[in-house]
């Protein structure tokens, strides 16, 4: 299966039966005309899977708010000649990426984004999109919402089942369109009343998770890569969990609502 195929949004499905009633719906319902795939791994030799993100551009017009990134999980069983078919829709490239990741897809695989998108505007940007990527099931999504308009921007609310402190975890995405570049940033909240009262009134900073402090003399290297970046982005480094595997570059980005 070769890109012009993928791009296409055509998973060689023809000779092929869903393996049950989820799949069958999935693939009645699937519309790639409002689709712009913006990554993809197919496994070789003979392509019984597939994962791709794209940009469903018919949640622009949808409900307010809606997240605009899907990611697709097709897995084709050739001996038996069926499929399966699942979708989910996420505020961001990074939670998709970890949504197919749990399905199968290496994380390395689908890190990078194709080419013309706008670019992480840091390295802790990219430490933590990576962090989110490779997570597992760390992360219980409760929320998220997408602007268009201004301020342009995604948040994710999260509960975090490794923090000791602060559980509540909010990822904010915002995005300079004169820049071309976009920040991630994490913040951290006793619980989720307190963290829809930032996102509510955004009187302050995002508050910091206490794990990026230098208790007991340990620098958060999230910081250190922030300062070496001095504003451009550089090669990625260490995630601040420790991730499994190093992305193939650094991941690029869309507007929501538009291609850029």
């Amino acid at each position: 299966m070769n890109d012009r195929f993928v791009f296409a949004f055509d998973f060689d499905l023809d000779e092929l039966a869903p393996a049950d009633a989820a799949s069958e719906v999935a693939v009645e319902r699937f519309w790639s005309g409002d689709l712009t795939a913006l990554s993809q791994h197919h496994t070789t030799p003979n392509g019984s899977h597939s994962f791709v993100i794209a940009h469903d551009q018919s949640a622009t017009w949808g409900a307010p708010g809606a997240p605009q990134v899907m990611a697709i999980a097709v897995a084709r069983d050739l001996t038996r000649f069926t499929y399966t078919l699942e979708t989910s829709h996420h505020a961001t490239v990074s939670f998709a990426q970890n949504w197919l990741v749990e399905r199968g897809c290496p994380p390395e695989k689908i890190a990078k984004v194709r080419d013309g998108l706008v670019k992480p505007a840091d390295d802790l940007t990219v430490q933590v999109e990576r962090q989110i990527r490779e997570s597992g099931t760390r992360y219980e999504v409760l929320d998220n919402h997408t602007s268009d308009s201004e301020p342009c921007e995604t948040w994710t609310l999260t509960r975090d089942s490794r923090a000791a402190e602060a559980p509540i975890r909010v990822f904010h995405e915002e995005w300079d369109h004169d820049a071309g570049t976009y920040t991630m940033r994490e913040g951290a909240f006793a619980d989720v009343g307190a963290a829809r009262s930032w996102l509510d009134d955004r009187s302050g900073p995002l508050p910091e998770p206490p794990e990026y402090s230098d208790h007991n003399g340990a620098v958060v290297r999230a910081r250190i890569a922030l300062a070496r970046s001095a504003g451009a982005s550089a090669a990625p480094k260490a995630g601040l969990d420790a991730p499994r595997t190093p992305p193939v570059g650094p991941a690029q980005r869309l507007v929501q609502g538009r291609l850029m």
